[in-house]
C-alpha cells in the first residue's frame, strides 16, 4: 500500500473539504474526490486513520497547554505577555479567547466519525488491520470528548459524520455534560474491545493507551462525577493492566523520557516529523534568539524564533527546586545569567526540539501518556480504595527515580498526607505536561491552590469554559455556558 500518497491525499481532501464542525456544522465536499471514491479500499481507511492524528495534534498543539495548565496559577508572564496568555492566568475568561473555540475539536470528530461510518464495509486482508482502524478512531474521538466534557461540560455529541451542507442536524444543541461522558466510556470500551493485543504503537493508540485514557476518565468520573467505587474499581482494573505490561517501564534517567523519543516509558505521544510542525505551544517556552549573547546560543540557553510570552511563577520554580537531589527540576526549567548582558534568561527544556541550522525546530514528541502516570494514578486510586500500603509503594517508584532514595515516603502517612504527596509530585513530574489543571480539580483543591479562584467558588461554571460567539453566531441552538 502506497500510505504515504494516500495520507496526503487524505488531508488535501480535509483542508479542502471539511470547514469547521462547529459553524453549524456546515461540511462542504469541494474535493473532486468523492465518498465513494475516497472510501475504495484498505489503503483508504489507513491514511485515514493516520489523518486523524494529524487533525488531533493540530487540535491540541497551542489548547493542550491553555486548557491543562494555564487556569493553575502556576504560570505567568515570560520576557512579556499579552491578554491570550494572562486571561487564563487570572481565570478571566471571554467568549472571544481563541481556545474558548472547540471548532478543531469538532473537526477531528468528524473525521473519526467518517472513519467508523466507512470503514466497516471496506474489505480489509487482515481483520486485526480493521479493527487497529477502528479502534483508533474510537481512541481519538474518545480522547476530543472526555476533554470537551471537561473543558465545557455541556456539549453537542456528534456521531455520524458530516460530508455535506444538505445534511440533516447540521445546528445541534448542547447535550448534558453526563452524555458526553457516557460517550466517553461507550468509546473507550468499544475501542478496547477491538484493539489487537499485538499492537504496541506508542504514537498511535494501543490496549495500553487506551487502558490509561480509561483509568484517566474513571478517576475523573469517580472524584469529579459522583461515580464513587464502582468507577474507582474499574480505573484500577484499566490501570493494573498498563502496570503488568512489560512493555513499559520507567526510565531510569529522567531526561531520556524526553531525549529518546517513543522509549519505553512512552504510552502515547503526539510524534512530529521535522516538516510537519513549526511550532505549538513549546515555542512559548525559549529564549528569543536576538535577546541573549552570541556565544551563549544553545551553550547553555535553548533559544526560540518568537517571543517567550509565558513561564513558569517565581512560586512554582521555588517549589520545583526544594529538594536538590530531584533530577526533574533541570529538565522542567533552567536559568543562566548572561554577564554581557547583565540578564538571566530561563527556559524549559521539554519538548524544545532541535537545533538545526541556526534554526529551532520543533520536531519533539508531545508526551500524553506515561508509565509514571500510570504509577501516580494507581496510588491515587488505591488511596482512594483505602489501601495505603500499596498507594505509598507506587508513590515511591517515581520518587525513587527523581530522588535517588529508595522508600522516600514514610508507610506512616495518613490517606490526606498520601493525597497530598501525591499531587506534589505530579506537579514535579509533569511540569508543561497538560495535567495539572486538571489534578487540581480531581483533588478538591483548585479553589483553595489558585490564587485568582480563591473566594470564587460560587460563581456558576467558574471552572469550565465559555463557547466562542462564533460557534453561537452560526448555530443558533448553541447557548452559552451558564455564568458567563
Amino acid at each position: 500500500m502506497k500510505i504515504k500518497q494516500y495520507y496526503l491525499i487524505y488531508i488535501m481532501t480535509g483542508l479542502l473539504g471539511l470547514q469547521a464542525c462547529h459553524d453549524k456544522l456546515d461540511v462542504n465536499q469541494k474535493s473532486a474526490i468523492t465518498a465513494d471514491a475516497m472510501w475504495a479500499d484498505e489503503g483508504d481507511a489507513v491514511a485515514a486513520m493516520y489523518g486523524i492524528y494529524n487533525e488531533m495534534r493540530s487540535s491540541f498543539s497551542d489548547g493542550y497547554a491553555f486548557w491543562g495548565e494555564y487556569r493553575s496559577g502556576l504560570w505567568g508572564g515570560g520576557l512579556a505577555t499579552n491578554a491570550t496568555y494572562s486571561d487564563p492566568f487570572t481565570n478571566q475568561l471571554t467568549s472571544t479567547h481563541t481556545h474558548a473555540n472547540w471548532k478543531n475539536l469538532y473537526t477531528t470528530i468528524n473525521d473519526c466519525n467518517l472513519i467508523l461510518k466507512y470503514t466497516p464495509d471496506i474489505s480489509f486482508a487482515n481483520e486485526v488491520d480493521k479493527n487497529k482502524v477502528l479502534a483508533n478512531a474510537l481512541f481519538v474521538r474518545a480522547f476530543c470528548y472526555y476533554w470537551i466534557g471537561r473543558i465545557w461540560g455541556d456539549a453537542p455529541v456528534l456521531l455520524n459524520g458530516f460530508e455535506s451542507g444538505g445534511q440533516e442536524d447540521l445546528y445541534p444543541s448542547r447535550d448534558p455534560a453526563d452524555r458526553v461522558f457516557d460517550q466517553v466510556g461507550i468509546d473507550l470500551e468499544t475501542a478496547n474491545s477491538l484493539m489487537p493485543e499485538s499492537v504496541t504503537d506508542r504514537d498511535l493508540a494501543s490496549k495500553a493507551a487506551i487502558n490509561l485514557l480509561q483509568a484517566d476518565y474513571y478517576l475523573w468520573m469517580a472524584k469529579v462525577r459522583g461515580g464513587g467505587m464502582e468507577a474507582l474499581n474499574m480505573a484500577k482494573q484499566v490501570v493494573d493492566a498498563v502496570l503488568s505490561n512489560s512493555n513499559y517501564a520507567l526510565m531510569s534517567d529522567f531526561s531520556s523520557v524526553f531525549s529518546s523519543e517513543l522509549n519505553q516509558e512512552i504510552v502515547f505521544a503526539w510524534s512530529y516529523v521535522m516538516d510537519e510542525y513549526t511550532g505549538g505551544y513549546p515555542a512559548d517556552y525559549l529564549v528569543p534568539l536576538q535577546y541573549i549573547s552570541t556565544q551563549y546560543i544553545e551553550n547553555p540557553i535553548k533559544v526560540g524564533s518568537h517571543q517567550q510570552w509565558i513561564f513558569l511563577t517565581n512560586a512554582y520554580k521555588s517549589f520545583l527546586s526544594e529538594n536538590e537531589d530531584d533530577q526533574r527540576t533541570n529538565v522542567s526549567f533552567e536559568t543562566f545569567f548572561d554577564a554581557p548582558k547583565d540578564a538571566t534568561f530561563q527556559w524549559i527544556n521539554k519538548y524544545a526540539g532541535s537545533w538545526q541550522n541556526q534554526t529551532r525546530v520543533f520536531d519533539a514528541d508531545i508526551v500524553v501518556y506515561r508509565y509514571a502516570d500510570a504509577l501516580l494514578m494507581s496510588a491515587e486510586i488505591e488511596n482512594a480504595l483505602d489501601n495505603s500500603p500499596l498507594a505509598i509503594e507506587r508513590l515511591n517508584a517515581v520518587a525513587e527515580r527523581a530522588y535517588g532514595t529508595a522508600d522516600f515516603y514514610s508507610a506512616a502517612l495518613s490517606p490526606d498526607q498520601i493525597d497530598r504527596e501525591i499531587l506534589n509530585e505530579r506537579k514535579r513530574e509533569f511540569v508543561a505536561e497538560g495535567k495539572i489543571w486538571w489534578d487540581l480539580i480531581r483533588f478538591g483543591v483548585v479553589f483553595d491552590e489558585v490564587p485568582s479562584l480563591v473566594g470564587r467558588e460560587n460563581e456558576q461554571n467558574i471552572l469550565l469554559w465559555p463557547v466562542h460567539n462564533t460557534s453561537i453566531n452560526t448555530n443558533p441552538n448553541i447557548i452559552q455556558t451558564p455564568g458567563y
